[in-house]
């Protein structure tokens, strides 16, 4: 006779068979199932439930919301009844959806922590002195050079983000293959913040709300995105989690500040939200501003800054086009109210009520 005992890998009832109910089974946090609770979850799905026994070893498989006692069933009609013998599965996407949630409070408390502890001892830094680097003396903004090392601090920064990122995208560099660049490394980052459960909401001057590069962003992404358009907007801001905010600190783009003084970053949440209720929705449904007596938004927008005085090549910066551009749009302004010269224009402007009226 065979002794099965000598045979461990043929008995039934062997200790690292994984449908064993002695099997031991390490501790651990049940947001974060185990691989083992994770393939009888996937028999489960399969079957259509799983005998309770199965499950006795590993306590993750209920205490994490994968399976729950069967109910309902068919001969007995009471809808609280339940079968203490069977586990019927959650559906993946409803467990999924629970877990990502419990994860991302998770890092939303660890992340408040930590705020905590840097407004606690930012104070005990500057004890002893004055002597130290900027960052040593003022660690709430930090000084980051290089547009490689300015991706990857606001890539860290998007990596902890549950809620929400604000940004302004003005003209300057974004249709060229600069801006080409920088776009496809902000898509994985900013549908990882969606996919979260998180909202994007983006600022951009009128002049961009035809560009393929910003058309082909919105059809690309999945979520809650969402932008606007003003005539000007100001320089690129990025707000992550109204915990963290960068903007340029160079004429060129390839110098940040990193801010993460809880008043300056408040600050410029509002300047966004100011801006934000008075831009024209571009996506996900967009607003077109109508013309006015002939006179186009842009001609307003245009009119404006011609009545305090500006050059075409302020205009044209201002507004985020080019000087041609910019020329031809106030040569049709000159046409339609009738003027001949650049001052009577100016006359014109004021006397005719455009600026008066809402774009």
């Amino acid at each position: 006779m065979t002794d099965t005992a000598a045979h461990p890998a043929n008995h039934p009832h062997h200790p690292h068979d994984p449908h064993h109910p002695h099997d031991p089974h390490d501790p651990h946090d049940p947001q974060d199932p185990c691989p083992r609770a994770i393939a009888l979850y996937e028999r489960a799905l399969r079957e259509g439930g799983l005998d309770r026994q199965h499950a006795a070893s590993l306590p993750c498989l209920l205490e994490s919301g994968l399976l729950e006692p069967a109910r309902q069933d068919p001969v007995v009609q009471d809808p609280a009844w339940q079968d203490p013998a069977r586990l019927t599965p959650i559906p993946p996407a409803l467990v999924l959806h629970r877990l990502l949630r419990a994860a991302g409070d998770r890092v939303l408390r660890e992340r408040r922590h930590s705020a905590r502890l840097a407004e606690a001892f930012a104070p005990l830094t500057r004890i002893g002195g004055r002597s130290g680097t900027e960052a040593d003396r003022n660690p709430a903004i930090r000084v980051v050079s290089g547009t490689g090392r300015i991706n990857e601090a606001i890539t860290g920064a998007m990596a902890g983000a549950v809620s929400e990122l604000l940004c302004v995208q003005p003209n300057l560099h974004y249709s060229d293959s600069r801006g080409a660049a920088a776009q496809a490394v902000a898509m994985d980052r900013d549908q990882a913040l969606l996919d979260r459960g998180g909202r994007i909401r983006t600022l951009y001057q009128h002049t961009q709300r035809q560009m393929p590069l910003v058309l082909a962003r919105y059809e690309q992404l999945r979520g809650d995105a969402e932008a606007r358009s003003l005539d000007e907007v100001t320089d690129r801001l990025i707000v992550v989690d109204r915990d963290v905010a960068f903007l340029p600190a160079g004429a060129d783009g390839t110098v940040a500040l990193e801010v993460r003084h809880p008043a300056l970053v408040e600050f410029l949440a509002a300047t966004f939200d100011r801006l934000w209720w008075q831009a024209t929705p571009l996506y996900p449904q967009a607003v077109h501003r109508p013309s006015l007596n002939g006179v186009t938004p842009r001609q307003r927008a245009i009119a404006g800054l011609l009545v305090e005085g500006h050059t075409d090549a302020v205009i044209a910066d201002r507004l985020g086009m080019n000087i041609r551009t910019a020329r031809v749009h106030i040569a049709k302004l000159a046409t339609t109210l009738g003027s001949e010269s650049r001052a009577q224009l100016g006359y014109l402007i004021g006397r005719s009520g455009i600026l008066d009226r809402e774009a």
